[in-house]
């Protein structure tokens, strides 16, 4: 079992490499109800950190992951699907 965990830091990184996108990760955890849309994050840069994520932890998401509309949604249900739960 994967004991990971996604944090909002991981997210800005992923964030600016997938969808080429800078995010403080202080601003991700300060208002995590923030949309993507409102970050400047589209679908197919959450799509592409979807991919990142299920190749490095060997997980395949649930396939909602890439229709997450924040931070906090999205944080919550990969930390879910790496939990196991």
């Amino acid at each position: 079992m994967i004991t990971t965990e996604l944090t909002y830091g991981d997210l800005a990184a992923l964030i600016k490499q997938s969808a080429g996108v800078t995010v403080a990760p202080e601003q991700l955890a300060g208002s995590p109800e923030t949309p993507f849309s409102g970050l400047g994050v589209d679908s197919l840069g959450l799509l592409g950190i979807v991919g990142e994520l299920e190749n490095r932890h060997g997980v395949a998401l649930p396939t909602d992951a890439e229709r997450c509309k924040t931070p906090a949604e999205f944080v919550a249900l990969v930390n879910n699907a790496l939990a196991g739960v």
